[in-house]
């Protein structure tokens, strides 16, 4: 259902789609840069309370209604979330590379860390193009670094439309341990 206020973004990503199960069930999903929440409609639909961060005050007032919302400029100020922790974070199509260690604190034991943006090569295929926008050959695995377990990871060449994208999808274990999030447990025998 839409209408001419908050109208329905574009389908959340496959990406999100394929490894949004790995959020636990009613977990808190952190969206960073999140438009006008794509990814966040297809969590609260999923029953999950959501928080999105973006710096455009005109995009948050798309979020759903159920959504919390928080404008802060993540690139020139400080993490507006300290200390806070989530059962997702969330990002698609955005890179702050500063924010990366901040991004993989963020996620709550049992959490899962969901990402994909632009990757190097993409500039043959238009913008981004920069460097600066592109994550380079296993930026994300290293930014991960050992303290979230890989589920699965991805650095190519993407078409309709053609891009290249790097994502993940990475969990952190329950107790510091190799202990799984129950989403990744084998089903009892």
């Amino acid at each position: 259902m839409t209408d001419h206020l908050n109208p329905i973004p574009s389908p959340a990503s496959a990406w999100i789609q394929s490894f949004g199960h790995l959020v636990p069930a009613g977990g808190t999903v952190l969206d960073v840069a999140c438009g006008q929440g794509r990814h966040m409609h297809w969590f609260a639909q999923r029953g999950h309370p959501c928080l999105g961060l973006d710096r455009s005050a005109e995009a948050l007032a798309a979020l759903p209604a159920s959504a919390q919302r928080l404008c802060a400029d993540i690139e020139n100020g400080a993490w507006p979330l300290p200390g806070a922790r989530f059962d997702a974070v969330v990002v698609t199509n955005y890179l702050w590379r500063a924010l990366l260690p901040t991004l993989v604190a963020s996620v709550a034991p049992g959490g899962v860390l969901l990402y994909e943006t632009f990757a190097d090569g993409n500039a043959r295929f238009g913008k981004p193009s920069r460097p600066d926008f592109l994550l380079q050959p296993g930026e994300l695995l290293q930014a991960c670094g050992g303290e979230l377990r890989v589920v699965a990871y991805e650095d190519g060449f993407l078409d309709d439309p053609a891009r290249c994208v790097q994502r993940i999808a990475a969990v952190r274990p329950l107790d510091g341990s190799d202990t799984l999030a129950p989403a990744l447990q084998p089903a009892p025998a």
